[in-house]
C-alpha cells in the first residue's frame, strides 16, 4: 500500500513539474519584428497656427509579443515602440513645422482560438507619448512641446490562411485610447510665462473621448522568403485632441516594411522553432 502511495506521489509530482517546465517554456517564445516606412503626415497645432500642415513622414516600428501565465497561459503580453518625424508646410508653402514624436504602448491580450487559423486578442493597454513640434515662422512660440498618456482598449485579429502552398498571416490591430492625461498651455500662455515667470494655469489636463478622440490602426502582412520572414504593413494613426480653446492633430499614413524573427529565450541563446500552440501571434 505504501509503494503504491509513493508511486501516485511521485507521478502527480512529476505531472506538477512537466507542467510548469511546459509553462515556461510557452513564456520564453517571443515574436520580434522592427520594420521602417513612409507616408504622408496632415499636423495642426492651432498654438502655432491656425493652418493645417502637410507633408512627408517617416517611421520607424518595433514590436514584441510573447505568451505569459496569466489567466491559463491565455494572455500574451505586446510592447510597441514607435518613433516617426515630419515636415510639413502650410497651403501656400510659406511655412513649414518639424514634428517629432516617440510613442510606447504595453498592452495585454487575451487570446480567443477560434480555429487552427484564427485568433481574436482583446485587452486593455497603456500609452505613453513624448515629442515636439516646431514652426519655422513663428519668433515668439516657435515650438511646442506634446506630452501624453492614456489607458484604453486594444484588439487584434490574426488569421493564417495558404495561397496554393505558401503561407501567409494577416493581422489588423486597433488601440483605442479611453482616458489619460495631457500637457498643454493655455490658449494665450508662452512657455516664458509657464517656466520662466511661473505663471502656472490648468497645464495638465484630463483626456477621455469627448476631447481626445484617437485611433491607432495596423494592418500588417507575414510571407516568408526563404528562411526570411517578412512583414509589410499599413499604419493609420490618428491622434487629436480640443484642451484649453486650442486643436491639435496629427493624422499620419505611413507604409512600411521589415522583418519578424521568433526566439525562444535560453540562457542568452536563441533557437528558431515555435509550436503553434504556444506563439503569440
Amino acid at each position: 500500500m505504501k509503494r503504491i502511495f509513493f508511486l501516485l506521489c511521485a507521478c502527480l509530482s512529476a505531472f506538477v513539474l512537466h507542467a510548469q517546465e511546459d509553462s515556461l517554456r510557452a513564456t520564453r517564445y517571443v515574436m520580434r519584428s522592427v520594420l521602417y516606412g513612409a507616408g504622408v503626415s496632415n499636423v495642426l497645432d492651432t498654438y502655432l497656427s491656425p493652418l493645417e500642415y502637410k507633408g512627408p513622414e517617416v517611421r520607424i516600428l518595433r514590436e514584441n509579443m510573447r505568451m505569459t501565465r496569466l489567466m491559463n497561459g491565455n494572455v500574451s503580453a505586446q510592447n510597441l515602440l514607435q518613433a516617426y518625424m515630419s515636415y510639413t508646410h502650410n497651403p501656400s508653402q510659406t511655412g513649414y513645422m518639424y514634428t517629432g514624436l516617440l510613442n510606447w504602448s504595453y498592452a495585454l491580450h487575451y487570446q480567443f482560438r477560434l480555429s487552427e487559423q484564427l485568433k481574436l486578442l482583446a485587452g486593455p493597454t497603456i500609452d505613453l507619448n513624448g515629442g515636439f513640434v516646431y514652426n519655422t515662422r513663428n519668433s515668439n512660440n516657435p515650438a511646442q512641446a506634446k506630452a501624453y498618456g492614456s489607458l484604453g482598449i486594444s484588439g487584434i485579429a490574426i488569421y493564417k490562411f495558404h495561397i496554393g502552398n505558401y503561407p501567409l498571416v494577416v493581422r489588423y490591430q486597433a488601440n483605442l485610447p479611453l482616458l489619460g492625461a495631457m500637457f498643454s498651455p493655455e490658449f494665450g500662455q508662452s512657455y516664458y510665462e509657464m517656466f520662466s515667470l511661473g505663471h502656472k494655469g490648468k497645464n495638465v489636463l484630463f483626456t477621455s473621448l469627448h476631447n481626445s478622440p484617437s485611433l491607432r490602426q495596423m494592418l500588417t502582412l507575414d510571407f516568408p522568403i526563404r528562411k526570411v520572414t517578412m512583414r509589410v504593413a499599413y499604419v493609420c494613426d490618428l491622434q487629436q485632441a480640443k484642451v484649453n480653446h486650442l486643436k491639435y492633430h496629427t493624422y499620419s499614413h505611413d507604409f512600411m516594411i521589415g522583418f519578424v524573427k521568433n526566439f525562444y529565450l535560453l540562457k542568452g541563446k536563441n533557437r528558431i522553432t515555435m509550436p503553434s500552440n504556444v506563439t503569440p501571434y
